[in-house]
């Protein structure tokens, strides 16, 4: 049976809970990242849209096509990171599950972007670019 995967905002104004297993879970080190999460590096988990179900208030949005990002407008807390060219999948932060102890990361993203104080020697693999496949990636 699969379990219930749930989280929100830091204010609990926004909850949500994703009833599949996730597919992706990942760091990512660009800076865009860096900025929207206020951290050194992001950590993210992968859901199917269509497996997901927000309750409570409505996110607010920003960013620039074809990345759009989310956040409570009453606590500020980030939510999750969309991508217009992968629009049925949506990566929740790892700050907002209620568990983030049950997913962890497989693999860093951006690492040409990691800033060069934080070592993270965890075996894990590390890409050049984003981690998550969009259409018309070459292999």
């Amino acid at each position: 049976m699969t379990r219930l995967h749930t989280g929100g905002c830091r204010c609990g104004a926004i909850k949500f809970e994703a009833s599949a297993e996730p597919f992706y879970t990942s760091y990512c080190h660009c800076s865009d990242c860096r900025r929207a999460s206020g951290a050194p590096v992001a950590a993210f988990v992968g859901f199917l849209t269509k497996d997901l179900t927000f309750r409570g208030r409505e996110e607010a949005t920003y960013g620039q096509y074809p990345v759009k990002r989310s956040f409570c407008p009453n606590c500020g807390a980030p939510i999750a990171y969309r991508d217009a060219r992968i629009d049925h999948q949506i990566f929740l932060m790892l700050g907002a599950m209620d568990h983030p102890e049950f997913y962890a990361p497989t693999v860093h993203g951006y690492v040409s972007e990691q800033l060069p104080f934080l070592h993270m020697d965890d075996g894990l693999p590390r890409l050049q670019k984003h981690t998550a496949p969009r259409p018309g990636d070459v292999t």
